[in-house]
């Protein structure tokens, strides 16, 4: 067992030491723009469009067209984010908000409805073996990032969950940098909500 474990660690340190400069640009700039969000700040926008530039090409190129097609929309909503958070602001003193119990209802729908027609897209349309498991992931992170450009502070449950989802489907593709990232994202995620949360509850008080 403990040849075994060794061999593993083994591999796993060349397969870092293989990693290429442009998957550890996005490793850094990923967590960046992430932590930046969960503090609010809204530099992680132009952050995250170099992180996004740079996960289509890793993607399209480990074959996960789902996620591929996903950072076009990320990038749409990079742009779109920026300019509300920037909006919001100027206009308003309560810059998060929550959403009720049956709105859930809503999200949980859109993801089953997204997974299912992008999963069959994928599976009749590309060469990747992994087709409704890259279209859940895609699926929720199209949800979960639309609710952050909005500020509202569930987005983070659902970045939480994808990002636990996506660590063994990168490791399957030997995206291993990337899994060992979306590890990281996990903590940064429960994080954001706590202090999201935590902002919410002061803003009731003013």
């Amino acid at each position: 067992m403990f040849i075994l474990e060794a061999d593993i660690w083994q591999q796993f340190i060349q397969q870092l030491q293989q990693t290429s400069w442009l998957e550890w640009l996005g490793f850094v700039s990923t967590i960046a723009c992430i932590y930046l969000a969960a503090k609010e700040n809204i530099l992680n926008w132009p952050i995250s469009i170099i992180s996004i530039v740079i996960s289509a090409v890793l993607y399209f190129q480990s074959h996960l067209f789902g996620d591929f097609a996903l950072q076009f929309y990320f990038l749409f909503t990079a742009f779109y984010g920026w300019w509300f958070w920037i909006k919001k602001k100027k206009e308003v003193a309560k810059p998060i908000v929550s959403i009720k119990a049956i709105h859930w209802l809503t999200i949980m729908a859109a993801v089953l409805v997204f997974t299912g027609v992008l999963g069959y897209l994928l599976d009749q349309y590309t060469p990747t073996n992994v087709p409704y498991e890259d279209g859940f992931c895609t699926a929720v992170s199209l949800v979960a990032q639309i609710m952050l450009t909005r500020k509202i502070l569930e987005n983070w449950i659902l970045w939480i969950i994808v990002d636990i989802c996506y660590v063994p489907l990168l490791i399957y593709k030997n995206l291993n940098v990337y899994a060992m990232l979306y590890t990281i994202l996990v903590i940064i995620a429960l994080k954001g909500h706590l202090d999201w949360k935590k902002t919410y509850r002061e803003q009731a008080h003013y």
